[in-house]
Parts: structure tokens; C-alpha cells; sequence
């Protein structure tokens, strides 16, 4: 059991020598057990939340499924790969990799990425390291799989050593922000986690109700803004001092939806980080960026803005069923080096995926 707050190290007063003495070994002693018992209790939550965001990750491996249905016209796009390399032979090498290079293209790798992906191709060719269609696929995958976890880093949730850990969500209007914020509840709560939510979004009206909908679904708290004129900092403070208070393990925290290019929303952000900041230091443990898949490539430009006002630890893709290009996942993680630590692939509770790289590059190709 954690120690109290309240246990601090004992000032005694001056006194005589022994009892002074016999004090100061007594209070050394309780000092030292109290000590012990916060770097116990602070262990034991650490390897609480080390555990959860493992399970987290793991679960993806399981779910693989989900993720092979939700990349289908992706592998669609990339069908052609079959195509171009079962007949494959040296003397086509050019026009097979231009073909290649122009349907990673379509399925929203990105210029630099395709053309860094078909160099790399084509140089292992020359050199005699790939001599058929099969090693040439192989190794496409694997250098698909080498951008995401040499660029993306840790996918897992880091979420610190100190209950509870606060997650804040951000993103653009319609990006599927709120959403994502109840489908990670949902997560959570099948953990046999405590999850509060902040319903920080307190500009658009449907927010809160949606948020609470969210709430009674997965059996979470929530904390609204009750008089409906309380600031989105004040809301989210409101929430942190309340999960410390009942021992909640996570404090999910939404924020409303704002254009990257609105400079005084930005900067209500930072307010909102602020002040989560002063009510637990060490928070938020995660800053969630929701981007729209279906946009593809036109996400960059807001993952850089919202990454320069709050600094971004990781990316909730969402969309990602059926009508996007899932390209976009390599190209976001190549660009800036954050890891996507989710990825949306349906409209269903269990449809927020943990993402796995290795999982991904699996279930985007035939």
C-alpha cells in the first residue's frame, strides 16, 4: 500500500542530549520505513504501468485479424506487387521497380519513402543479394518494417510510475478525437483499469454528451464542466486532483477539436498541458495526436504543428478501414520520428488497435 502524502521527514525540536538522542534514532527509523514504503509503493506502480502498456502492445498480435480486415484496399493497391514479381527476371528489373515504386505511391508511402524503398531494392539486385520475385518481396517488407521501428521507437504506452497516469488527447475538428478517447477506455477498462475521463472539449456542445455516452458504455467516471462556462484547463485540473484523491490508475483527458493553423487554440494547449503539469507533476505521461487517415499525406503538415506547441509522444491513426491508404502510417512515422501507438480500423469498441509494426506490414500486403 502506498504511504500516506501526508508522511514527511520529522523536524524535532531541540531538547535535552538523551532524549534528544533517543528522538532523533526514532524518528530516523520512522523516516527511513516511510522512505521505504514511497519507493516501494513507487515501484509497484511503475511495474503496474510497465505491465499494462505490455499487455496493451501484446494485444495486437492477437487482433491481427482486425487489422487484415481493416487494410483491404490497401492490399489492393499492393496486389500488383504479386503480379510484377512472380514473373519476375533481371532483364525487367527497371520497369518492375518503376511499377513498384508507382504503387507504393498510390497507397500514400510518400515520394521519399517509395523512392528510398525501390533504391534500396535495386541496389540489392545489382549486388546479387535478391534473385527472385519472392526475396524481392521479402525484402520490400523488410525494409517497410526497418523505417517503422527504427523511426517510430517505442509504440508502447509509457505511463510513468504514479497512479494515476494521465493520457491527453489532441487532434483536429472530425478527426475522430473523442472517439478515440472512448475506445481507449474501453481498452482500458477490459484490464481491470480505473479509468476517469476529462471531458475537455468544452466549445463543441456535443462533446460532453458524447463523451459521457462514452462513459456509461465502458464503465467509466467522467468530470464535466457543470456551470457549462468553465475553461478547458480548469476542467482537466478539476480531473486530475480527483483520480489522485480516489485512487484512479488513468485520467483519459479530451480536448477540443481546433485547426493546426489557429494560432490561439494552439496556445490553449499549452494552458491545458500546464496545468496538468502543476496538478501531478510528471504529467500528462502521453500526449495522443488523433490524425484522419483518410487524408493521408495532408496530415503531416498538422502532426509537425501540434508536435512544435505541445510535443507529441505518439499518434492515434484513425479511419484506417477500408477507405484509406495505410502507407500513410510509415510515412507519418519516417517524417517525424513519433511512434503511432494506435490505429482505428472500424467503427466498433474493440476496433482502436494497438499498433504493432511487424503486424502492420503483415496485413497490409497480399
Amino acid at each position: 500500500m502506498a504511504a500516506p502524502s501526508h508522511v514527511l521527514p520529522f523536524l524535532s525540536p531541540a531538547g535535552g542530549c538523551a532524549a534528544s538522542s533517543a528522538r532523533a534514532r526514532s524518528h530516523s527509523h520512522s523516516g527511513r520505513r516511510a522512505g521505504i514504503l514511497r519507493c516501494s509503493a513507487a515501484a509497484g506502480q511503475a511495474g503496474f504501468f510497465t505491465r499494462l502498456g505490455r499487455l496493451i502492445k501484446e494485444k495486437a498480435k492477437s487482433d491481427v485479424e482486425k487489422l487484415f480486415s481493416g487494410f483491404s484496399k490497401t492490399r489492393e493497391n499492393l496486389s500488383v506487387v504479386d503480379e510484377l514479381l512472380t514473373y519476375w527476371n533481371l532483364a525487367d528489373t527497371d520497369r518492375v521497380l518503376d511499377d513498384l515504386e508507382e504503387a507504393l505511391l498510390v497507397s500514400d508511402f510518400g515520394p521519399k519513402i517509395s523512392f528510398r524503398i525501390v533504391d534500396t531494392l535495386r541496389e540489392e539486385i545489382r549486388d546479387g543479394k535478391l534473385k527472385s520475385g519472392a526475396e524481392i518481396k521479402a525484402a520490400l517488407k523488410r525494409c517497410i518494417l526497418e523505417l517503422l521501428t527504427s523511426k517510430g521507437g517505442n509504440s508502447e504506452l509509457n505511463l510513468g510510475f504514479r497512479k494515476p497516469a494521465v493520457i491527453m488527447i489532441v487532434g483536429v475538428n472530425g478527426g475522430g478525437k473523442t472517439t478515440s478517447l472512448g475506445k481507449l477506455a474501453y481498452r482500458f477498462k477490459n484490464e481491470g483499469v480505473k479509468v476517469l475521463m476529462a471531458a475537455g472539449d468544452t466549445f463543441r456542445a456535443a462533446a460532453r454528451d458524447q463523451l459521457e455516452v462514452w462513459a456509461e458504455r465502458t464503465g467509466s467516471e467522467i468530470v464535466i464542466d457543470n456551470d457549462k462556462k468553465a475553461q478547458p484547463p480548469a476542467v482537466l485540473s478539476q480531473a486530475v486532483k480527483r483520480g489522485k484523491r480516489e485512487g484512479f490508475d488513468v485520467v483519459l483527458c479530451d480536448t477540443s477539436g481546433r485547426l493546426h493553423t489557429n494560432y490561439g487554440l494552439m496556445e490553449e494547449l499549452v494552458s491545458c498541458k500546464k496545468v496538468l503539469v502543476k496538478a501531478l507533476p510528471g504529467a500528462p505521461n502521453e500526449i495522443l495526436l488523433v490524425l484522419d487517415g483518410t487524408t493521408g499525406l495532408n496530415m503531416l503538415q498538422q502532426a509537425r504543428e501540434f508536435n512544435d506547441v505541445v510535443g507529441v509522444t505518439g499518434f492515434i491513426l484513425t479511419k484506417l478501414d477500408g477507405t484509406a491508404r495505410g502507407g500513410c502510417v510509415v510515412s507519418v512515422v519516417d517524417e517525424l520520428g513519433i511512434p503511432v501507438k494506435f490505429i482505428g480500423v472500424g467503427e466498433g469498441m474493440e476496433d482502436l488497435q494497438p499498433f504493432d509494426a511487424e503486424a502492420f506490414v503483415e496485413a497490409i500486403f497480399p
